[in-house]
């Protein structure tokens, strides 16, 4: 195995493809930033056989003459390709030139930039691969880009030549806590637990974030480097982001604002009304192509039974999060983050961010309430009633009649339940059985940091989870 921090289910996977007895055709997608290319490199160290990259923002020109020197690299030494139907036959000699090898690797990286106006480029992808490369059984072709829309619309679920070619598609999802934490150990940090955690919050579990970070410094000076300094190397990053994922970004940012501004998620329907849109087959592209990169999720919502078609989307993406909340401040101090430890503002964003971190480690939550063998179904809960409207962002449903509604609470320390939440944790039940008409044990969970006080007000409360579950595998 490759010396990589996290990544084992990945590159367990990889290997399998490459060794397997027939050739491959392998499309890893995921967001900017979250390693996929170092993923295939590291996995497939030195096996390489085909190594090259699209240039970002490069011309047909640019793309081609990129091939070539790759091509060159490989020991190709044929006449040189002038259009991308060439370039593939002279991709074809060098695989021929390694004919008694078990594998002949070959990665393309950023594909979708070299499919320039006009290039013909799937026309000739198509032609290797369906015309040559899948019968030679020894090729495993590997594609990567950040542009995860164009991987996903031209490549894995094209409707031309390539339908169904694809013989396995890899989504590099962030970091859990638990990898988070091994990368961070192994870099030298003398952080504690609530660090990481809090790190999460800001940079989710993308690994290149991870990598500018000093061990050195505290977080909030990392923080306010990265970010708040005048020259941050971060404070420009999400219109990059969206540039490179997509072509034409606009669309997909106005969704991303909408939903930062609305914490609680909007339905389709919801969504549908403030953008002025259709709920049609635009919309369900755009939301699905946020979903693929991991900017998104769609949340399942109960009624009288769940409803799968009319769920909650909400934003999930940490940086993006912590961007549109504080990257219109237009705050001239550079120690911006370390001056605000403590203060309300600060402390009701921790509150927001601990639900999102939450929620991207349902499978540890699961776990710790030890039905990670039992079916379930988890969704969110918004009242019809009660007003203001209540809502409980995560349910889990079990299989044996046992309903848990999981609290989160954000705290430096144990976290207390006075009289007035204790009303409101009642009330919340109440309103929840009586809407939805469940017949199952309702029982209340509180997921927090530290744990809980059990004082006279945390009767109610039958499961307590704390941080250190989330860090579980």
């Amino acid at each position: 195995m490759a010396n990589l921090i996290g990544r084992e289910t990945e590159q367990t996977l990889l290997n399998q493809y490459i060794d397997s007895k027939r050739s491959e055709f392998i499309a890893i997608y995921g967001r900017r930033r979250v390693g996929k290319t170092y993923l295939v490199t590291e996995t497939l160290n030195g096996r390489i056989d085909f190594d090259m990259t699209g240039v970002i923002e490069g011309n047909k020109n640019d793309q081609i003459t990129s091939f070539i020197v790759s091509l060159k690299e490989s020991g190709y030494c044929g006449s040189l390709p002038t259009n991308w139907y060439e370039a593939f036959e002279a991709l074809k000699e060098v695989v021929k030139q390694r004919k008694n090898q078990k594998q002949v690797i070959l990665f393309i990286d950023e594909l979708p930039c070299l499919d320039t106006p006009r290039s013909n480029l799937i026309k000739a992808l198509d032609l290797f691969w369906n015309g040559w490369a899948t019968r030679q059984k020894n090729v495993k072709l590997i594609v990567c880009g950040s542009a995860t829309s164009w991987i996903i619309d031209n490549i894995i679920d094209n409707h031309g030549g390539l339908h169904n070619r694809i013989t396995h598609e890899m989504h590099i999802h962030p970091f859990t806590l638990y990898e988070t934490e091994k990368y961070i150990k192994a870099n030298h940090f003398k952080w504690n637990r609530l660090s990481i955690c809090q790190a999460y919050m800001f940079f989710g579990g993308i690994p290149y974030y991870l990598s500018i970070l000093n061990n050195k410094q505290s977080l909030p000076e990392n923080i306010d480097r990265l970010y708040f300094s005048p020259d941050g190397e971060l404070r420009q990053e999400v219109d990059r982001l969206l540039s490179s994922l997509f072509k034409s970004p606009q669309p997909y940012s106005s969704i991303i604002n909408l939903l930062s501004q609305n914490k609680q998620g909007l339905t389709r329907t919801e969504l549908s009304k403030k953008l002025d849109k259709e709920t049609g087959g635009h919309l369900s592209m755009l939301l699905k192509n946020l979903e693929k990169c991991d900017f998104i999720r769609k949340y399942n919502v109960r009624e009288k039974k769940i409803n799968v078609n009319n769920g909650i989307y909400q934003l999930t993406d940490f940086f993006i999060h912590f961007h549109n909340d504080f990257g219109k401040l237009h705050s001239t101090d550079e120690h911006y983050w370390a001056n605000n430890i403590n203060t309300p503002k600060q402390n009701n964003w921790f509150g927001l961010a601990f639900e999102r971190l939450c929620m991207a480690h349902i499978p540890q939550i699961k776990k710790a309430l030890g039905v990670d063998r039992i079916r379930t179904e988890y969704y969110s809960w918004r009242s019809k009633q009660s007003e203001p409207a209540a809502q409980i962002d995560l349910i889990i449903e079990r299989a044996d009649q046992i309903i848990s509604l999981c609290e989160i609470k954000y705290s430096k320390a144990r976290y207390s339940i006075n009289a007035n939440e204790e009303d409101k944790l009642r009330n919340r039940i109440y309103a929840f059985e009586q809407e939805t008409k469940v017949r199952a044990a309702v029982q209340l969970a509180v997921i927090t940091t530290f744990g809980l006080n059990q004082n006279a007000h945390a009767s109610e409360v039958v499961n307590i989870i704390t941080m250190d579950d989330l860090f579980q595998p």
